[in-house]
């Protein structure tokens, strides 16, 4: 995917959310190696500022892109490359970088010198796979230095209250899925629902991106194969809502502050139409994956 940026892979599990980890499925039948390798990606390690034959950047100015989706920013084993990475964010001051982790008491020891109230180009999202590991985590974002902070339930396996952590303003987007490759603990429809509905009441974006492949729905149990049909439930469940804009300053190398005609535009093909994430994506990257049967 061209929105996707892996500086390393490979990761420690640290909570039930790990147990059925999509990497780990992956590495094992793809790769033949451990989810637990944790190594340095040399080839993408630079991707973010990798031009084409014109001499400009492939990733234009506007950009999302996601990091570390086969590991965790703020994994320990990673502290010897984090710096180097940091210092790429801050030359792409024009593209959103969007990092994920489980291991919010590690950021603010682990952020770079220059960081002050947060960089503008940085969107955090803290995981939440159920009601312990938010009130565990959710604190700590709470009393983070970032300029953009949202909450990723994923997978999602037990219901969610985030209703106090919302009122405060600070949380602009929240995203949730279900489990699925190794794993198929239930994702419940009333979870979903709920969660929807609490970011409704503070007119915040949420999207429900994935059923997972053992929805339950209505007391009625579904087992979805595939991740285009999961994501085509999710955008039929109709409880995705768009929220208050998110703004997001983004400045050129010369530090001006870039034009919102200026920036990239998401443009969207036909199978993007019922797709659960397209509130948060970057559009169509005509990689035809998600054409195929089972992508």
């Amino acid at each position: 995917m061209h929105d996707i940026w892996n500086p390393w892979h490979g990761c420690k599990k640290v909570s039930e959310g790990c147990q059925n980890c999509y990497m780990y499925y992956l590495d094992e039948i793809c790769n033949s190696k451990k989810g637990n390798d944790i190594y340095k990606v040399k080839n993408k390690f630079y991707y973010p500022l990798s031009k084409d034959r014109k001499g400009k950047y492939k990733i234009k100015s506007g950009e999302t892109i996601r990091v570390c989706m086969t590991s965790d920013f703020f994994l320990e084993e990673a502290d010897l490359w984090r710096n180097e990475v940091w210092k790429i964010i801050k030359k792409r001051s024009d593209v959103i970088f969007s990092l994920i982790t489980k291991r919010p008491e590690r950021i603010k020891e682990n952020l770079p010198l220059d960081w002050n109230s947060g960089y503008e180009n940085v969107f955090l999202h803290i995981t939440c796979e159920n009601q312990v590991r938010a009130d565990e985590r959710l604190p700590i974002l709470l009393d983070l230095p970032f300029k953009h902070k949202g909450i990723m339930c994923a997978p999602f396996i037990g219901k969610v209250d985030i209703s106090k952590y919302l009122k405060t303003g600070q949380i602009q987007e929240v995203i949730c899925g279900g489990e699925n490759y190794g794993g198929i603990r239930e994702c419940n429809f009333d979870w979903v629902l709920s969660l929807s509905n609490q970011c409704k009441k503070y007119n915040i974006k949420f999207c429900f991106i994935e059923t997972g492949t053992n929805f339950i729905k209505d007391n009625k149990q579904y087992i979805i194969r595939g991740k285009k049909l999961q994501s085509q439930m999710a955008y039929r469940a109709n409880v995705n809502f768009k929220g208050k804009d998110i703004e997001f300053n983004l400045y050129d190398e010369l530090g001006n502050k870039l034009k919102k005609e200026n920036l990239y535009m998401p443009k969207y093909s036909e199978n993007c139409i019922e797709c659960g994430s397209k509130l948060i994506c970057n559009g169509c990257s005509k990689c035809k994956k998600c054409s195929m049967k089972n992508s």
